[in-house]
C-alpha cells in the first residue's frame, strides 16, 4: 500500500468519525445510521462499512479517542487526591459529550470484534490513568478495585442512576477507601 493510499484512508476515517460525532449530536444514537454518517462524510455506504463495522463500533471508537485526548492530571497531593483528580478528569471528559456518553454504554456491551478490541483499549487507558495517579506504591488489588468501582459507576451513569457529572463526587469517598486514605 502506498503512503498516498494510507493517507487517503486515514483522511476518510477522520471524515467518517467527525461526521459520526456531528450526526450523533444532531439525531442521537438511536436514529443514527452508518448510511447517514456516510452521506454526511461524503462517502458511499460501502466505504463507510469498510472502516466502521457497525454504529456500536463508531460509538466506541469515538469514545476511545475522546478519552485518549483527555489531558494528563498533575501529580500533586496524596494518592487518594491524585486518583480522585484522575477520576474527575475522566468523568468531566465524558460529561462534555452527553450524546456520546448516552451512546457508548449499550455500545460497549456489544459483542462485535471491533468493539471488543476497543473495549480493551479503553480499559488500558483507565489502567494507565490510575497507575499514573497511584504511583509506584500500588498493588494489583488496588488497581483492580479502582477499575471495578469506576466501570461500575460508568454503568450506573449509563443506566441513568446518576449523572456523569455526579460520578466523580460519588466515587471520591470510594477512592479514599480503596487506596487506604479514608
Amino acid at each position: 500500500m502506498s503512503s498516498a493510499t494510507s493517507t487517503r484512508q486515514a483522511e476518510t476515517v477522520e471524515r467518517l468519525l467527525a461526521a459520526g460525532l456531528e450526526e450523533l449530536r444532531e439525531v442521537g444514537h438511536e436514529a443514527l445510521t452508518i448510511r447517514s454518517v456516510a452521506a454526511r462524510a461524503g462517502v458511499s455506504s460501502a466505504t463507510a462499512y469498510t472502516y466502521l463495522a457497525s454504529k456500536n463500533h463508531l460509538f466506541v471508537e469515538l469514545f476511545w479517542r475522546h478519552l485518549a485526548d483527555a489531558p494528563a492530571v498533575e501529580e500533586t497531593g496524596s494518592r487518594a487526591e491524585r486518583v480522585q483528580a484522575a477520576v474527575r478528569s475522566l468523568t468531566t471528559r465524558i460529561a462534555a459529550e452527553p450524546a456520546l456518553a448516552a451512546a457508548v454504554t449499550p455500545a460497549l456491551l456489544g459483542s462485535d470484534t471491533d468493539v471488543e478490541r476497543l473495549r480493551l483499549r479503553i480499559g488500558a487507558e483507565f489502567v494507565v490513568r490510575f497507575d499514573e495517579a497511584l504511583g509506584r506504591e500500588t498493588t494489583d488489588a488496588v488497581r483492580q478495585a479502582l477499575l471495578l468501582a469506576f466501570s461500575g459507576a460508568l454503568l450506573q451513569a449509563g443506566m441513568g442512576l446518576m449523572t456523569y457529572d455526579e460520578m466523580a463526587d460519588r466515587l471520591a469517598p470510594v477512592v479514599a477507601v480503596i487506596v487506604g486514605e479514608e
